[in-house]
């Protein structure tokens, strides 16, 4: 029994081992500030007993702030991070939020990158950060439409148990307002998510008194912000992803367009 554990906590050893070269190298600003620290403890508490130079933690150069788009690693690493904070806001982690986040992560990196993604998120529920100088972070690095994307994201995991608890929506309120998302961005992406009969106007950041001319006015400037290629930088996978708002943008437009007899 004692050599089967050892066994499978060397497999675990190596797979964190792997997973640090893997995203580290991938890292832009994210390798540094609060979001590099938090990465390096985990990843240090779980290789500390790995001696042999293969699987040795070696330090990487260091970002390049001068130059802070957003890298594929970088948003990869927001996400779970923000992701843990949510999910452990209301105290319990729900089976559903795992398949979400899991079935995400499948869909848009491939099964294997997924695992190994999961491995920093089972690492992150464990531990205690401050989500302020996180958020912060990427507030001052990442692009305002990807952090969009991220907002996106994080109301998507609240809702994945068919209801959004206040704590969540409470700790999602911090991580924006940190992030610097304005009040009707905010309140557009979450009426995708929280419906009510004013859903759709949030959603295009209008009132019902607008009228049908700044309707459509409304309609092309959202367009403009929540298209795909806003996040292109971040790849393919992303902006597949991304595409899922830009579909609720279109059926609130088209839902507005309806009630009010628009051809």
């Amino acid at each position: 029994m004692n050599l089967l554990f050892t066994y499978f906590c060397t497999e675990n050893f190596k797979a964190m081992a792997k997973l640090l070269k893997w995203i580290g190298g991938g890292l832009g600003w994210a390798a540094g500030g609060p979001i590099g620290l938090l990465l390096g403890f985990i990843f240090g508490s779980v290789l500390d007993s790995i001696q042999s130079e293969e699987f040795a933690y070696q330090p990487h150069k260091q970002p390049n702030f001068n130059t802070p788009q957003t890298s594929h690693n970088d948003f990869v690493v927001s996400l779970l991070i923000l992701s843990a904070s949510v999910m452990k806001s209301d105290q319990r982690v729900l089976r559903s939020e795992l398949d979400f986040i899991k079935r995400f992560l499948i869909q848009q990196f491939g099964p294997l990158e997924a695992e190994r993604q999961l491995l920093i998120l089972r690492e992150l529920l464990t531990k205690d950060y401050n989500i302020r100088q996180i958020s912060n972070q990427i507030k001052q690095y990442m692009e305002y439409p990807s952090r969009l994307q991220l907002l996106h994201f994080l109301f998507g995991l609240a809702d994945s148990d068919g209801q959004v608890h206040p704590a969540e929506i409470q700790i999602i309120v911090e991580i924006a307002e940190t992030m610097g998302i304005n009040s009707g961005d905010f309140n557009s992406i979450k009426a995708m998510f929280v419906k009510d009969t004013t859903s759709a106007y949030l959603i295009l950041e209008i009132t019902p008194e607008t009228t049908n001319d700044d309707l459509k006015k409304a309609y092309r400037r959202m367009a403009l912000k929540y298209h795909p290629d806003r996040v292109a930088h971040l790849g393919q996978d992303v902006q597949k992803a991304a595409n899922t708002k830009f579909q609720e943008l279109n059926a609130a437009y088209e839902q507005i367009k309806k009630e009010r007899g628009l051809t």
